[in-house]
């Protein structure tokens, strides 16, 4: 396996998860051998659908929507942290630490700010959660698009939205490595679980070459006890992309109840 990317982005900070992401990708490169091509950083989506793709990790969400039959599922983390276990996590919905209200009922009409519309624990979650308690298709009076869930935890925290949702990986990451940025904000609800985001490689991989980068991630995190520690996972199980079909039912579950655009 000659000249291939791998790369581990979609949890970029704390420094602590970022270098043991690296450390870990090293360890897995070692054991597989050839050579490695260094993402510019610029496009995730390009990066996905990349030929010369080894390993990355996708939203479940896009992998539905977008990258179904165009990559090849490499299997899922399972963490050992709060509110991810077992192959499964969820979004966390978050609101100031000195926010009086106790119930989501009680934020409707209020201002949410989220990483992204494509994203299922910024976005699809937070939906499904709200279904119950949406009125003709509207429980916000204003939702905001930051970009990345640290910054919708600062514009919160901030008092520059009321509530947004927040992985709750990055969330357990965050609480360890860098309490300070989540110090000013209370968990109010959880949403449904999802299955964990999916490690993926390129579609020219086959089954059998998906096998071998999977236990070699799996003999990485033995061999680095400091590294699975700090990242929270035990091992990559097995996954397909049929695992992530209960966020397609989600949205469906949405859409049936008119309340397709989280508004």
């Amino acid at each position: 396996m000659t000249d291939h990317y791998l790369e581990l982005a979609m949890y970029p900070a704390p420094a602590a998860v970022q270098q043991a992401n690296e450390a870990w990708l090293q360890r897995i490169h070692q054991l597989l051998g050839g050579g490695r091509q260094r993402w510019d950083g610029r496009d995730l989506r390009q990066l996905w659908r990349a030929p010369q793709l080894l390993l990355t990790q996708t939203c479940g969400y896009p992998l539905m929507q977008e990258l179904r039959g165009q990559v090849r599922v490499l299997g899922r983390p399972v963490y050992r942290l709060a509110d991810a276990q077992d192959g499964w996590h969820c979004s966390l919905l978050l609101v100031r630490c000195d926010d009086p209200r106790e119930d989501l009922a009680a934020l409707r009409g209020s201002r949410a700010v989220i990483n992204g519309f494509d994203s299922n624990t910024g976005m699809n979650l937070l939906r499904h959660r709200l279904l119950p308690l949406q009125r003709d298709g509207r429980f916000f009076a204003e939702v905001q698009v930051s970009g990345a869930h640290r910054a919708s935890l600062r514009q919160v925290a901030a008092g520059q939205a009321e509530l947004t949702a927040v992985d709750s990986v990055t969330f357990a990451y965050l609480a360890a490595h860098a309490p300070a940025e989540v110090a000013e904000v209370r968990v109010l609800a959880r949403s449904a679980p999802s299955p964990t985001l999916p490690y993926i490689g390129a579609r020219g991989l086959d089954e059998q070459q998906g096998e071998t980068i999977r236990a070699a991630m799996n003999q990485a995190l033995l061999e680095l006890p400091d590294v699975a520690r700090i990242l929270g996972i035990e091992e990559v199980q097995a996954a397909r992309a049929e695992d992530y079909q209960v966020l397609l039912d989600y949205q469906e579950q949405a859409e049936r109840a008119g309340y397709a655009e989280l508004a």
